[in-house]
């Protein structure tokens, strides 16, 4: 601001003199304005070359721009806006809490259970699934030694079935747990570690990650004699857009339902600390992760019942970042005590999406209930966007949103509702 008075001031003491003087005067106040706009452009803005759908782009720089200050320091503890991200298929292209599950299921990392018992690997494993895991796996392996999974295939394809909720024989593996804070299943994947070290966890989490850059994009890889993903991406777009909200001095964290020691591994690649990302949160007792996980909003550590997962990502954004305790912690907070931006791609992201008062951006990965939200998109701060790598193809029928999009705490279905308790119509996927 000073140098262009400045320049001002040089043609007011030029009024009358030659017309070379008047020229120079102008030329100083293009060079002042050239020099602005260099000083805007350093805020970095997203990357023009990396395509986006739409006008996603645009409306993602003009948030930044609204609601950020260039060059100041990220910190929401200074008043900084906050920026979320989930993790999977949200900054990546595929889950890195399956990748590092596989690994650990190729290279016998998994343990078998206290007394061989697979109840004791989740307070919601059903009596079928604990069956299905023993018979396949077997009584032969000690108790807390490595299940021989890299050739025993029977038991590595029950352990990747029952990653998926069932049974080979298609039973449901887990039940009795509340749908709205907790997946049983992702909760099982970060139980599995149980016995090893969280350096060991690490260790295995960037193996995992090496291996899964390395193969081939969309590739698929065997576990026992299950074809599964087999590569990770990490996504240039989002990747750009992280370093543009930094740029904008937002306080930038993941909150993902992937165990946290992996997701920091992960993160590292995009300049983000073990402080500004959330997880699962392993138990560590005498050395070793436990198998139970810490709680949050006042449910006891150990209790196993709420994850990073749908109101569970509010609670520990809420209790980690801004310091909430007990129950209030599952509470929206007010708006100028939540979150600015919000990235997700799935059920598991509808809660702390909605709480995001600037911009909310959706993977489209054709999830019915976040897909409700976004296309209703009532007060127009949702963005969706398809996936950057093997987009989906656009869905065949609309959302069922007005009758069963909407899944419950005890796992009913039924209708998607607004904040203000009306019901959204069907939607249409219309973004592929």
């Amino acid at each position: 601001m000073f140098r262009s008075l400045h320049a001002r001031a040089l043609c007011a003491l030029a009024v009358g003199s030659v017309l070379l003087s008047a020229t120079a005067c102008s030329s100083a106040e293009s060079a002042t304005k050239e020099d602005a706009a260099q000083s805007d452009s350093s805020c970095s803005a997203l990357d023009p070359s990396l395509a986006w759908y739409g006008d996603n782009r645009v409306r993602l720089d003009a948030m930044m721009t609204e609601f950020g200050t260039c060059g100041a320091a990220g910190d929401v503890d200074g008043g900084a806006p906050l920026a979320l991200f989930d993790w999977d298929n949200t900054v990546v292209k595929n889950d890195i809490g399956s990748a590092t599950a596989f690994w650990m299921i190729k290279n016998n990392k998994v343990l078998q259970p206290a007394g061989g018992d697979w109840v004791t690997t989740s307070r919601f494993m059903t009596p079928a699934g604990a069956a299905a895991l023993s018979a396949a796996c077997g009584s032969e392996t000690a108790p807390g030694q490595p299940l021989a999974t890299s050739t025993d295939v029977d038991c590595a394809d029950e352990i990747v079935a029952v990653l998926e909720e069932k049974t080979r024989d298609g039973q449901a593996a887990f039940d009795g747990y509340d749908h709205r804070r907790t997946k049983a299943a992702y909760a099982w994947a970060v139980q599995l570690m149980a016995g090893h070290t969280e350096d060991e966890v690490t260790e295995y989490a960037r193996a995992a990650r090496a291996e899964n850059l390395a193969a081939a994009e969309g590739s698929d890889q065997t576990v026992g004699t299950t074809e599964v993903d087999g590569s990770v991406r990490y996504y240039a777009q989002i990747e750009d857009l992280v370093k543009s909200l930094g740029a904008h001095g937002f306080d930038v964290r993941i909150i993902s339902a992937s165990a946290e020691p992996v997701v920091r591994v992960w993160a590292e690649q995009l300049g983000l600390g073990a402080d500004h990302v959330m997880g699962v949160r392993p138990i560590v007792e005498g050395g070793v992760l436990s198998g139970r996980l810490r709680g949050c909003g006042g449910v006891a550590d150990g209790d196993d019942s709420v994850i990073p997962y749908i109101d569970g990502k509010r609670c520990q954004v809420n209790e980690v970042v801004f310091g909430v305790q007990g129950l209030t912690a599952f509470e929206q907070l007010p708006a100028d005590r939540r979150q600015v931006f919000a990235a997700g791609d799935s059920v598991t992201d509808v809660t702390f999406l909605g709480d995001a008062t600037g911009a909310r951006l959706v993977i489209n990965r054709n999830n019915p209930e976040l897909m409700c939200n976004a296309y209703d998109n009532s007060d127009g701060k949702w963005l969706v966007n398809p996936m950057f790598i093997e987009p989906k193809a656009q869905a065949d029928a609309p959302y069922h949103c007005s009758t069963e999009a909407y899944t419950d705490a005890a796992g009913a279905k039924g209708a998607v509702t607004r904040a203000d308790g009306s019901v959204i119509p069907d939607q249409v996927d219309s973004v592929a």
